[in-house]
Protein backbone atom coordinates (compact mmCIF):
# COMPACT_ATOMS: atom_id res chain seq x y z
CA UNK A 1 0.00 0.00 0.00
CA UNK A 2 2.69 2.57 0.92
CA UNK A 3 5.24 1.24 -1.99
CA UNK A 4 1.73 2.18 -4.34
CA UNK A 5 1.57 5.58 -2.82
CA UNK A 6 5.30 6.52 -3.43
CA UNK A 7 5.71 4.95 -6.65
CA UNK A 8 2.60 7.13 -7.95
CA UNK A 9 3.56 10.28 -6.50
CA UNK A 10 7.19 9.42 -7.44
CA UNK A 11 5.77 9.38 -10.82
CA UNK A 12 3.80 12.06 -11.39
CA UNK A 13 6.52 14.24 -9.89
CA UNK A 14 8.80 12.67 -12.67
CA UNK A 15 6.78 13.89 -15.44
CA UNK A 16 6.67 17.15 -14.11
CA UNK A 17 3.18 17.71 -13.04
CA UNK A 18 1.90 20.56 -10.23
CA UNK A 19 2.13 18.59 -7.23
CA UNK A 20 -1.45 18.80 -6.11
CA UNK A 21 -1.77 16.07 -8.84
CA UNK A 22 0.20 13.66 -7.09
CA UNK A 23 -1.25 14.13 -4.10
CA UNK A 24 -4.58 13.59 -5.18
CA UNK A 25 -4.20 11.19 -7.15
CA UNK A 26 -2.44 8.97 -4.49
CA UNK A 27 -4.90 8.36 -2.11
CA UNK A 28 -7.77 8.20 -5.06
CA UNK A 29 -5.79 4.91 -6.08
CA UNK A 30 -5.07 3.72 -2.53
CA UNK A 31 -9.18 3.54 -1.97
CA UNK A 32 -10.02 1.93 -5.72
CA UNK A 33 -7.79 -0.63 -5.13
CA UNK A 34 -7.33 -1.35 -1.26
CA UNK A 35 -10.80 0.13 -0.02
CA UNK A 36 -13.26 -0.26 -3.02
CA UNK A 37 -16.32 -0.71 -0.75
CA UNK A 38 -15.48 3.17 0.64
CA UNK A 39 -17.49 5.64 -1.75
CA UNK A 40 -15.69 8.33 -3.20
CA UNK A 41 -17.64 11.06 -2.96
CA UNK A 42 -16.11 11.26 0.38
CA UNK A 43 -13.15 11.75 -1.01
CA UNK A 44 -14.93 15.11 -2.46
CA UNK A 45 -16.10 15.58 1.12
CA UNK A 46 -12.61 15.37 2.50
CA UNK A 47 -11.40 18.04 -0.30
CA UNK A 48 -14.05 20.58 0.62
CA UNK A 49 -13.84 19.79 4.06
CA UNK A 50 -9.81 20.87 3.90
CA UNK A 51 -10.72 24.61 3.07
CA UNK A 52 -13.38 24.89 5.58
CA UNK A 53 -11.45 25.89 8.51
CA UNK A 54 -12.13 29.41 9.77
CA UNK A 55 -8.58 30.29 11.04
CA UNK A 56 -7.81 29.86 7.06
CA UNK A 57 -9.48 32.86 6.18
CA UNK A 58 -6.45 34.73 7.92
CA UNK A 59 -4.20 33.33 5.29
CA UNK A 60 -5.32 35.29 2.39
CA UNK A 61 -5.67 38.34 4.92
CA UNK A 62 -2.04 38.39 5.83
CA UNK A 63 -0.90 37.75 2.17
CA UNK A 64 -2.81 41.02 1.12
CA UNK A 65 -1.49 42.95 3.98
CA UNK A 66 1.90 41.85 3.22
CA UNK A 67 1.03 42.44 -1.03
CA UNK A 68 -0.18 46.04 0.10
CA UNK A 69 3.42 47.05 2.48
CA UNK A 70 5.34 45.48 -0.55
CA UNK A 71 3.83 47.94 -2.89
CA UNK A 72 4.69 50.68 -0.62
CA UNK A 73 7.61 52.27 1.47
CA UNK A 74 7.05 50.50 5.21
CA UNK A 75 10.17 48.55 3.84
CA UNK A 76 12.62 51.00 3.72
CA UNK A 77 11.42 53.06 6.39
CA UNK A 78 12.07 49.54 8.61
CA UNK A 79 15.60 49.57 7.27
CA UNK A 80 16.39 53.06 7.91
CA UNK A 81 14.84 53.06 11.43
CA UNK A 82 17.62 49.96 12.44
CA UNK A 83 20.60 51.32 10.62
CA UNK A 84 20.27 54.32 12.31
CA UNK A 85 20.48 52.42 15.47
CA UNK A 86 23.46 49.40 14.40
CA UNK A 87 25.22 50.58 11.50
CA UNK A 88 27.87 51.96 12.75
CA UNK A 89 29.18 48.62 14.45
CA UNK A 90 31.10 45.91 13.27
CA UNK A 91 28.54 44.27 10.74
CA UNK A 92 25.92 46.80 11.49
CA UNK A 93 24.67 46.61 7.90
CA UNK A 94 24.63 42.89 8.26
CA UNK A 95 22.45 42.90 11.54
CA UNK A 96 20.36 45.57 9.99
CA UNK A 97 19.43 43.42 7.38
CA UNK A 98 18.43 40.09 10.18
CA UNK A 99 16.36 42.91 12.08
CA UNK A 100 14.51 44.34 9.26
CA UNK A 101 13.64 40.70 7.95
CA UNK A 102 12.80 40.02 11.59
CA UNK A 103 10.55 43.18 11.75
CA UNK A 104 9.19 42.67 8.16
CA UNK A 105 8.45 38.64 9.22
CA UNK A 106 6.05 39.89 11.80
CA UNK A 107 4.43 42.11 9.35
CA UNK A 108 4.23 39.36 6.15
CA UNK A 109 4.44 35.59 7.81
CA UNK A 110 6.17 35.16 3.92
CA UNK A 111 10.19 33.87 3.93
CA UNK A 112 9.29 34.99 -0.28
CA UNK A 113 7.34 38.04 0.36
CA UNK A 114 10.72 38.84 3.15
CA UNK A 115 13.45 38.14 0.46
CA UNK A 116 12.01 40.64 -2.53
CA UNK A 117 11.23 43.45 0.03
CA UNK A 118 13.94 43.28 1.97
CA UNK A 119 16.63 41.47 -0.38
CA UNK A 120 16.26 44.14 -2.82
CA UNK A 121 17.71 47.20 -1.12
CA UNK A 122 19.63 45.88 1.21
CA UNK A 123 21.54 43.73 -1.81
CA UNK A 124 23.18 47.02 -3.05
CA UNK A 125 24.09 48.31 0.69
CA UNK A 126 25.81 44.98 1.64
CA UNK A 127 27.87 45.25 -1.59
CA UNK A 128 28.93 48.36 -0.84
CA UNK A 129 31.05 47.76 1.55
CA UNK A 130 32.55 44.60 0.51
CA UNK A 131 30.29 41.63 0.65
CA UNK A 132 30.40 39.12 -1.97
CA UNK A 133 27.43 38.07 -3.67
CA UNK A 134 27.68 34.36 -2.27
CA UNK A 135 27.37 35.93 1.74
CA UNK A 136 24.87 38.99 1.27
CA UNK A 137 22.48 36.70 -0.59
CA UNK A 138 22.95 33.82 1.87
CA UNK A 139 22.25 36.83 4.72
CA UNK A 140 18.73 38.18 3.26
CA UNK A 141 17.35 34.08 2.46
CA UNK A 142 18.32 32.75 5.82
CA UNK A 143 17.35 36.27 7.47
CA UNK A 144 13.86 36.15 5.72
CA UNK A 145 13.40 32.49 7.06
CA UNK A 146 12.50 34.28 10.47
CA UNK A 147 9.48 35.82 9.12
CA UNK A 148 7.71 32.01 9.81
CA UNK A 149 8.92 32.17 13.50
CA UNK A 150 7.57 35.56 14.38
CA UNK A 151 3.54 35.35 14.07
CA UNK A 152 1.43 36.08 11.38
CA UNK A 153 3.43 32.76 10.30
CA UNK A 154 1.35 31.17 7.29
CA UNK A 155 3.19 27.56 8.49
CA UNK A 156 1.55 27.64 11.94
CA UNK A 157 -1.80 28.51 10.46
CA UNK A 158 -1.35 24.80 8.39
CA UNK A 159 -0.55 23.14 11.59
CA UNK A 160 -3.40 24.98 13.75
CA UNK A 161 -5.74 23.40 10.97
CA UNK A 162 -4.39 20.12 10.66
CA UNK A 163 -4.02 19.24 14.28
CA UNK A 164 -6.23 21.71 15.73
CA UNK A 165 -3.91 23.44 17.87
CA UNK A 166 -4.34 26.72 19.10
CA UNK A 167 -3.02 29.03 16.75
CA UNK A 168 -2.55 32.07 18.77
CA UNK A 169 -0.84 30.34 21.38
CA UNK A 170 1.69 29.14 18.50
CA UNK A 171 2.19 32.97 17.03
CA UNK A 172 3.00 33.54 20.91
CA UNK A 173 5.01 30.72 21.02
CA UNK A 174 7.00 31.51 18.10
CA UNK A 175 8.29 34.96 19.41
CA UNK A 176 11.60 33.22 21.63
CA UNK A 177 13.18 31.07 18.67
CA UNK A 178 12.82 33.96 16.56
CA UNK A 179 14.34 36.19 18.64
CA UNK A 180 16.95 33.57 19.15
CA UNK A 181 17.62 33.27 15.59
CA UNK A 182 18.16 36.53 15.08
CA UNK A 183 20.59 36.97 17.80
CA UNK A 184 22.55 33.93 16.61
CA UNK A 185 22.98 35.80 13.21
CA UNK A 186 23.56 39.03 14.57
CA UNK A 187 26.62 37.07 16.53
CA UNK A 188 27.56 35.73 13.32
CA UNK A 189 27.36 38.96 11.35
CA UNK A 190 29.79 40.54 13.75
CA UNK A 191 32.87 37.97 13.78
CA UNK A 192 32.28 37.37 9.87
CA UNK A 193 32.40 41.56 9.57
CA UNK A 194 35.46 41.18 11.76
CA UNK A 195 37.12 38.53 10.01
CA UNK A 196 36.37 39.92 6.52
CA UNK A 197 37.62 43.65 7.62
CA UNK A 198 34.17 44.94 6.42
CA UNK A 199 34.01 48.92 7.20
CA UNK A 200 31.96 50.34 9.63
CA UNK A 201 29.64 53.11 9.08
CA UNK A 202 29.71 56.57 10.11
CA UNK A 203 27.86 56.26 13.82
CA UNK A 204 24.24 58.61 13.43
CA UNK A 205 23.60 61.31 15.40
CA UNK A 206 20.49 61.51 17.98
CA UNK A 207 18.82 63.56 15.33
CA UNK A 208 19.04 61.45 12.59
CA UNK A 209 17.71 58.34 15.18
CA UNK A 210 14.73 60.76 15.84
CA UNK A 211 13.72 61.72 12.84
CA UNK A 212 13.88 57.80 10.99
CA UNK A 213 11.88 56.61 14.44
CA UNK A 214 9.58 59.12 13.23
CA UNK A 215 9.04 57.87 10.19
CA UNK A 216 8.99 54.16 11.12
CA UNK A 217 6.57 54.45 14.22
CA UNK A 218 3.65 53.97 12.81
CA UNK A 219 5.16 50.68 10.06
CA UNK A 220 5.88 49.68 13.51
CA UNK A 221 2.61 49.52 14.83
CA UNK A 222 2.04 46.49 12.38
CA UNK A 223 3.82 44.12 15.17
CA UNK A 224 2.19 45.29 17.90
CA UNK A 225 -1.10 45.16 16.57
CA UNK A 226 -1.23 41.40 16.32
CA UNK A 227 1.08 40.36 18.93
CA UNK A 228 -0.22 42.54 21.34
CA UNK A 229 -4.57 42.11 20.19
CA UNK A 230 -3.94 38.30 20.34
CA UNK A 231 -1.86 37.94 23.40
CA UNK A 232 -4.75 40.48 25.01
CA UNK A 233 -7.56 38.28 23.87
CA UNK A 234 -9.26 41.34 22.44
CA UNK A 235 -9.10 39.52 18.71
CA UNK A 236 -8.51 35.95 17.11
CA UNK A 237 -5.94 35.62 14.62
CA UNK A 238 -8.44 35.82 12.16
CA UNK A 239 -9.35 39.51 13.11
CA UNK A 240 -6.03 40.22 13.13
CA UNK A 241 -5.15 39.51 9.85
CA UNK A 242 -8.04 42.05 9.04
CA UNK A 243 -6.69 44.69 11.47
CA UNK A 244 -3.71 44.47 9.57
CA UNK A 245 -4.61 44.35 5.89
CA UNK A 246 -7.30 47.51 7.36
CA UNK A 247 -4.14 49.39 8.96
CA UNK A 248 -2.17 48.75 5.80
CA UNK A 249 -4.79 49.97 3.35
CA UNK A 250 -4.91 53.24 5.70
CA UNK A 251 -1.27 53.66 5.98
CA UNK A 252 -0.08 52.80 2.12
CA UNK A 253 -3.25 54.87 0.68
CA UNK A 254 -3.98 57.61 2.81
CA UNK A 255 -0.71 57.92 4.97
CA UNK A 256 2.09 57.77 2.77
CA UNK A 257 -0.12 57.76 -0.12
CA UNK A 258 2.47 55.63 -2.14
CA UNK A 259 -0.47 53.33 -3.21
CA UNK A 260 -3.28 54.31 -5.34
CA UNK A 261 -6.93 52.74 -6.17
CA UNK A 262 -5.13 51.16 -9.75
CA UNK A 263 -2.74 49.17 -7.88
CA UNK A 264 -5.39 47.62 -5.77
CA UNK A 265 -6.57 45.44 -8.58
CA UNK A 266 -2.79 44.52 -9.14
CA UNK A 267 -2.50 43.96 -5.61
CA UNK A 268 -5.31 41.81 -5.16
CA UNK A 269 -4.61 39.67 -8.10
CA UNK A 270 -1.47 38.68 -6.63
CA UNK A 271 -2.97 37.92 -3.39
CA UNK A 272 -5.94 35.87 -5.36
CA UNK A 273 -3.16 33.78 -6.93
CA UNK A 274 -1.12 33.02 -4.23
CA UNK A 275 -3.74 31.79 -1.89
CA UNK A 276 -5.25 29.99 -4.67
CA UNK A 277 -1.94 27.88 -4.62
CA UNK A 278 -2.15 27.73 -0.65
CA UNK A 279 -5.54 26.65 -0.93
CA UNK A 280 -5.37 23.75 -3.17
CA UNK A 281 -2.42 22.35 -1.32
CA UNK A 282 -4.46 22.26 1.78
CA UNK A 283 -7.95 20.94 0.13
CA UNK A 284 -5.30 18.15 -1.89
CA UNK A 285 -3.81 17.62 1.70
CA UNK A 286 -7.15 17.03 3.25
CA UNK A 287 -7.62 14.22 1.24
CA UNK A 288 -4.20 12.96 1.31
CA UNK A 289 -4.09 12.81 5.00
CA UNK A 290 -7.81 10.88 5.30
CA UNK A 291 -6.85 8.39 3.31
CA UNK A 292 -3.54 7.82 4.92
CA UNK A 293 -5.35 7.72 8.62
CA UNK A 294 -8.14 5.57 7.28
CA UNK A 295 -5.66 2.85 5.94
CA UNK A 296 -3.59 3.39 9.26
CA UNK A 297 -0.21 4.38 7.46
CA UNK A 298 0.60 6.53 10.58
CA UNK A 299 0.63 3.58 12.64
CA UNK A 300 2.64 1.12 10.25
CA UNK A 301 5.17 3.84 9.88
CA UNK A 302 5.72 4.74 13.19
CA UNK A 303 5.62 1.39 14.57
CA UNK A 304 9.02 0.83 11.66
CA UNK A 305 10.66 3.99 13.03
CA UNK A 306 9.93 4.60 16.28
CA UNK A 307 9.43 1.19 17.77
CA UNK A 308 6.28 0.69 20.27
CA UNK A 309 7.13 2.52 23.48
CA UNK A 310 9.46 5.61 22.05
CA UNK A 311 11.05 8.54 24.26
CA UNK A 312 9.68 11.68 24.10
CA UNK A 313 13.08 13.00 22.78
CA UNK A 314 13.58 10.33 20.11
CA UNK A 315 10.22 11.83 19.03
CA UNK A 316 11.12 15.14 18.59
CA UNK A 317 14.53 13.74 17.21
CA UNK A 318 12.39 11.74 14.63
CA UNK A 319 10.05 14.62 13.70
CA UNK A 320 13.08 17.24 13.59
CA UNK A 321 15.01 14.59 10.72
CA UNK A 322 11.37 14.21 8.93
CA UNK A 323 10.34 17.41 8.52
CA UNK A 324 13.66 18.73 7.99
CA UNK A 325 14.32 15.95 4.64
CA UNK A 326 10.77 16.44 3.18
CA UNK A 327 11.06 20.21 3.34
CA UNK A 328 14.40 19.66 1.16
CA UNK A 329 12.34 18.72 -1.30
CA UNK A 330 8.50 19.73 -1.15
CA UNK A 331 6.50 22.74 -0.10
CA UNK A 332 6.94 23.12 3.61
CA UNK A 333 2.81 23.20 3.23
CA UNK A 334 2.94 20.18 1.88
CA UNK A 335 4.83 18.37 4.53
CA UNK A 336 3.34 20.14 7.28
CA UNK A 337 -0.07 18.68 6.08
CA UNK A 338 1.02 15.04 5.39
CA UNK A 339 3.26 13.89 7.76
CA UNK A 340 1.98 16.07 11.23
CA UNK A 341 -1.47 13.82 11.35
CA UNK A 342 1.39 11.10 11.39
CA UNK A 343 3.55 12.50 14.27
CA UNK A 344 1.11 14.52 16.38
CA UNK A 345 -0.76 11.78 18.09
CA UNK A 346 2.08 9.93 19.04
CA UNK A 347 3.70 13.16 20.42
CA UNK A 348 0.87 14.19 22.39
CA UNK A 349 0.75 10.37 23.96
CA UNK A 350 4.55 10.93 24.74
CA UNK A 351 3.75 14.11 26.76
CA UNK A 352 5.05 16.70 24.16
CA UNK A 353 3.36 20.08 24.31
CA UNK A 354 1.67 20.25 20.76
CA UNK A 355 2.77 24.24 21.09
CA UNK A 356 6.04 23.00 21.30
CA UNK A 357 5.99 20.56 18.80
CA UNK A 358 4.29 22.86 16.23
CA UNK A 359 7.28 25.64 16.64
CA UNK A 360 9.79 22.65 15.81
CA UNK A 361 7.76 21.98 12.82
CA UNK A 362 7.61 25.31 11.29
CA UNK A 363 11.26 25.56 12.38
CA UNK A 364 12.05 23.04 9.94
CA UNK A 365 9.91 24.27 7.25
CA UNK A 366 12.03 27.39 7.88
CA UNK A 367 15.08 25.39 7.57
CA UNK A 368 13.77 23.69 4.85
CA UNK A 369 12.91 26.76 3.03
CA UNK A 370 17.00 27.64 2.41
CA UNK A 371 17.80 23.83 2.27
CA UNK A 372 19.35 22.97 -0.84
CA UNK A 373 18.78 21.65 -3.88
CA UNK A 374 14.79 23.11 -4.01
CA UNK A 375 14.62 25.53 -0.73
CA UNK A 376 11.65 28.14 -2.15
CA UNK A 377 14.13 31.14 -0.85
CA UNK A 378 17.11 29.68 -2.91
CA UNK A 379 15.14 30.30 -6.05
CA UNK A 380 13.64 33.04 -5.28
CA UNK A 381 16.80 34.84 -4.78
CA UNK A 382 18.13 33.44 -7.86
CA UNK A 383 15.37 35.24 -9.62
CA UNK A 384 15.35 38.67 -8.10
CA UNK A 385 19.20 38.95 -7.97
CA UNK A 386 19.34 37.20 -11.31
CA UNK A 387 22.02 34.93 -10.02
CA UNK A 388 23.13 31.57 -10.55
CA UNK A 389 22.69 28.88 -8.24
CA UNK A 390 25.98 27.77 -7.14
CA UNK A 391 26.36 31.71 -5.97
CA UNK A 392 22.96 31.78 -3.58
CA UNK A 393 24.33 28.74 -2.16
CA UNK A 394 27.82 29.41 -1.63
CA UNK A 395 27.47 31.26 1.98
CA UNK A 396 24.59 28.27 3.20
CA UNK A 397 27.19 25.89 5.50
CA UNK A 398 28.02 28.42 7.97
CA UNK A 399 23.88 29.20 8.31
CA UNK A 400 22.93 25.73 8.23
CA UNK A 401 25.44 25.01 11.07
CA UNK A 402 23.66 27.50 13.13
CA UNK A 403 19.89 26.63 12.27
CA UNK A 404 21.36 22.61 13.09
CA UNK A 405 22.14 24.76 16.67
CA UNK A 406 19.16 26.55 17.27
CA UNK A 407 17.18 23.33 16.20
CA UNK A 408 18.64 21.53 19.37
CA UNK A 409 18.71 24.30 21.82
CA UNK A 410 14.93 24.45 20.71
CA UNK A 411 14.43 20.41 21.45
CA UNK A 412 16.88 20.73 24.47
CA UNK A 413 14.45 24.11 25.78
CA UNK A 414 10.92 23.58 25.64
CA UNK A 415 10.27 26.89 27.74
CA UNK A 416 12.15 28.82 25.04
CA UNK A 417 8.60 28.58 23.10
CA UNK A 418 6.24 28.06 25.97
CA UNK A 419 7.28 30.82 28.70
CA UNK A 420 4.58 33.28 27.78
CA UNK A 421 1.71 31.01 27.51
Amino acid sequence: MVALMLCIMFFFLALNFPMVIPMVVAPIAIIFFFFPNVNLAIGVQQLIAGVSAQVLLAVPMFILAADIMCSGHTTKRLLDLIETFVGHIRGGMAITTAATCTLFGAISGSTQATVVAVGKPMRQRLAKLGYSDGESTSLIINSAIIALLIPPSISMIMYSVVTGSSVGDLFIAGVGPGILMLIVFSIYCFFYAKWAKIPTQRKATGKERVAALKKAILPLFFPVIIFAGIYSGKFSPTEAAAVAVLYALILEMIVYRTVGLKDLHRIALSTAVVTSAVFVLVSSGQLFSWVISYAQIPQLLTDAVLGTDPSALRIMVTVTIFFFIGCMFVDSLVVIIILSPIFYPLAVQAGIDPIHLGILITLQAAIGSVSPPFGCNIFTACAIFNKPYATVVKGLPAYMAMLILITIIVIAFPQLSLFML
